[in-house]
Order: structure tokens, then sequence, then C-alpha cells
């Protein structure tokens, strides 16, 4: 049962900053992050996670004082970035911040707000749409995480959010290292029955260049159909196996009635048996799937 926060308890903020050669907006990023909870007086921690730097960022997080630096090897992606920084936090609520100078300081009140009914609070931007040349693929990754959810999902990748963190502790295992944590975390807390809530921000441009590519856009498709695999495997086998139905069935209308045929050919026969195997297979994957969701790692 979903966990809510009573009214006005005072929030204590975990600040995961990723970041992956931004050694031009780093600084500007932390220190407006300091000077925001200082005036705002909240309890906080801000940890930046520096995900294998090769600009000299490493060297600049070093000078900067009243932050958590905690440094990888070498870059192991976004979402492993965000991982290691909630496993490392003190407090009860994450909130997370790219390190690019996109997110404005003066939009994490209107998240916070909405922590005593919500679970994840994410701030879905307006009029932004990204490259061009990413466009259709987004709109075929949103048409697919809508399907899941069974939801109109305002902004499925927006890395500016506020959750629980012992709802994402509990999920992180199925989190992947990379960019699309952010989409892949949103289906699973819509998929778990959590709250969550969408508001309105704007953003800055970004500092220096994306490493998002188009590549990336297909591994977050995979990851989607993954999670459905997870959540909820019906939602592939069950059209297949309805589609093939249906289309048995006409076949064999036309075998009977239209051709005359006076028996049901083979043909029929084969996508109705291969309906029907889609059908069983699908159950047994949503059992195996509800039985994966409640083993608890040891």
């Amino acid at each position: 049962m979903t966990k809510v926060m009573p009214p006005n308890q005072k929030i204590n903020l975990s600040i995961i900053v990723p970041v992956f050669n931004e050694k031009q907006a780093i600084v500007t990023v932390v220190e407006n992050l300091k000077t925001y909870f200082e005036t705002h007086q909240v309890n906080h921690e801000i940890i930046v996670i520096d995900d294998g730097s090769q600009d000299g960022t490493a060297d600049i997080l070093e000078q900067i004082t009243d932050i958590r630096t905690i440094h990888h090897p070498y870059n192991k992606g976004y979402g492993a970035s965000l991982k290691t920084g909630a496993t490392n936090a003190r407090h009860d609520w994450l909130l997370f911040f790219d390190g690019d100078g996109q997110h404005k300081t003066e939009d994490i009140a209107k998240l916070i707000e909405h922590a005593d009914r919500y679970d994840m609070v994410i701030g879905a931007r307006q009029g932004y749409k990204g490259p061009i040349f990413r466009q259709p693929g987004k709109k075929i990754l949103h048409w697919v995480a809508n399907y899941l959810a069974e939801k109109k999902i305002p902004d499925l990748n927006s890395g500016f959010r506020l959750v629980k963190k012992e709802y994402f502790l509990k999920y992180q295992h199925i989190f992947p290292d990379g960019f699309s944590l952010s989409t892949t975390s949103t289906l699973a807390f819509f998929k778990e029955g959590h709250n969550i809530k969408y508001v309105p921000i704007s953003i800055n441009k970004r500092v220096g260049k994306s490493t998002v590519g188009t590549y990336d856009g297909f591994k977050t498709l995979m990851l989607i159909l993954r999670l459905i695999m997870l959540f909820s495997p019906l939602k592939i086998f069950l059209p297949l196996s309805m589609l093939g139905f249906l289309v048995s069935a006409i076949w064999a209308i036309h075998d009977l009635i239209i051709s005359h045929l006076g028996y049901i050919s083979k043909s029929s026969g084969f996508i109705f048996v291969a309906s029907l195997l889609i059908f069983l297979v699908g159950l047994l994957a949503d059992q195996i799937a509800a039985i994966r969701r409640e083993i608890k790692d040891r």
C-alpha cells in the first residue's frame, strides 16, 4: 500500500546531480543549488556523481565545498550515476537534478509541494521537443509507454524528478544504466500502482553537447518492451492471439461459405492453433512475471 507523507511534514532531501564532461556548467549548477537550499532552509545534502569525466570535471568538483562527490572510475551511464547516488543517499527523498544547466532551482518548490500525496513528482517540460531527427522515434516511444501505463504521460524522460528513496531502491535492479532510466522508472511506478504527479516546468538551453544518440532511442524501445514483459506480458500476447483468432475465423468462413470447400483448410487450422499457443504462453508469462516481481533481492 502506498505510504503518504503527513501534511506540513518537513522534507529531507538528497539532491543527486549526475555529470559527465560538464566542466562548463557544473560550478554554476551546484552553486545555484546551494544558494537555493540555504535560502529556503531545507534539510538536504548535495551528491554529485562524476561518471568518469575526461574534461577536467573531476578536478573542478574537488574544489567545491559543502557537497559529496562520488567518482566512477569510468563512464557507466546516466542511470548508473542515479543509482549510485540513490544507494549512497542519507535522506528519504531523492531529487534528481541534471548537471548540464537545463533545470531551474525555482522549480524545485513545485515538486516539493506535492510530496505529501505522491511517491514521484516529475517536472514536465513545456514546449520541449528536442532535435528534429529524434521526433519520429520519440512519438513511437510515447505511444508504447502510454499503451503500457494506460495513461497519457506528459513527459516520458524528464530527468527532473522527486522520488521516495525506498521505492526507487525497490525497483532499481530493473532500471538500466543508460539515459532511459527516467523512462523505465516512470513506467515501473505506474505499473506498480504508485502515485505520480506531473507539474509543468520550463528549462534552460543545456550547456555543452548532449551525449544522447539515435541508437539510444532504439535501446529505450527495447527496454520498454522488456518492461511490458515484466509488468504486463498480456499486453503483447493478447493482441497477437486475438488477431490470430480473427484471421483464423475469417479464413474458416471463407473456406466453408465462400469457397464451398466443405471443410476448414490446414492454413486456417494452423493459424488457430498458433493463436491458442500464443495466448497460453502469454498466460504463463504473466504468472512468471508476477512471481518475479514478488521475489525480493537478498
